[in-house]
């Protein structure tokens, strides 16, 4: 049994057009159900921080990590899998994480698969669900993630969400494995089209390749690469009513979305604030390195007409050419 959190900190959000303080815990839990039934999705290694718990060890997690809490607006609690997974968070101890956050802050955002939304008890006023779409397109969702749901799932679940009075939160993925640059950047402006009249705030996410885990394989073989950081500035100015937001993981480093090393740290920097506060103006920036990112476009494009396996990345070393 754990009686240990992940972590918890303090971090820079937006509530309502206002910007906040959010408050973040990440709970130690059993792990994904999805992950101990399947294996779990490509990308994802959050299962390496997850121990057999108890519903009384999550409470003492969150009550210990409240000691760290400050007033803020927002909480947000984690968990290896979904918050409304009774098998992973039992109904005693969701019930009583979700009425000590309540009475504390504005917002409580929590992740969820699909099917355990169903599971939110009555007025769900003040309440976020998070949930990983990755991507609109069905055939990708199964074949180059393994997410085990339809987008017909989504949908109702954002609808159920919504009907009990929660806001909806979309994931977004950047480049799945089996995209090419543009491929990847062309998956998302559709996704967002897609989802922006289901969602409060679309969050993209671009690939942060983790341990253990089916891309990271992948990238070690020289079989992929994560996204550049224009490719997702680019996706970001796509203009709908939803918010759509960004908090790269990982970002400016090998294994999550880079430019040239040079710009990495000014580009997230204008990602960061424009997550904030919504201001386009925040995503003009550039750098030499912007017509590398061009170049790669358009030599997966032509490699990919004439059936030439090309895969040179400009900055660290391949990409693949699927799509």
């Amino acid at each position: 049994m754990s009686k240990r959190y992940v972590s918890a900190w303090s971090e820079d959000d937006a509530l309502d057009g206002e910007r906040v303080k959010a408050f973040v815990v990440i709970l130690r839990t059993s792990g994904c159900s999805w992950y101990r039934s399947t294996g779990g999705c490509s990308m994802c290694g959050y299962n390496e921080e997850s121990e057999t718990t108890s519903g009384e060890d999550l409470i003492f997690q969150f009550t210990k990590a409240l000691e760290g809490y400050d007033d803020e607006r927002v909480i947000k609690v984690y968990t290896s899998g979904s918050f409304l997974d009774p098998a992973e968070v039992p109904l005693d101890a969701r019930d009583r994480i979700l009425s000590e956050a309540r009475d504390r802050a504005e917002r409580i955002v929590f992740e969820s698969r699909p099917e355990y939304v169903k599971n939110i008890d009555g007025d769900a006023t003040g309440l976020e669900v998070a949930i990983g779409l990755e991507t609109a397109d069905d055939d990708l969702r199964e074949n180059c993630i393994g997410k085990g749901f339809s987008f017909e799932d989504f949908t109702h679940a954002a609808s159920t969400a919504r009907d009990r009075g929660a806001t909806v939160r979309t994931y977004l993925l950047m480049k799945p494995p089996g995209l090419t640059e543009r491929g990847a950047l062309e998956d998302v402006r559709a996704s967002i089209e897609a989802t922006s009249s289901l969602s409060d705030v679309i969050s993209i996410n671009p690939m942060n390749i983790q341990r253990r885990t089916k891309v990271e394989r992948l990238w070690q073989k020289g079989r992929y690469s994560p996204p550049w950081l224009w490719s997702l500035v680019e996706a970001l100015g796509t203009e709908i009513d939803a918010k759509v937001v960004s908090h790269p993981s990982g970002g400016g480093k090998a294994r999550g979305a880079h430019n040239c090393g040079e710009c990495d740290d000014a580009v997230l920097g204008a990602i960061r604030r424009f997550s904030l506060d919504g201001q386009r103006h925040r995503l003009d920036i550039s750098c030499g390195c912007i017509d590398l990112w061009k170049a790669q476009l358009d030599l997966e494009d032509r490699a990919l007409a004439e059936g030439i396996d090309y895969r040179k990345d400009p900055r660290m070393g391949t990409i693949p050419l699927v799509r």
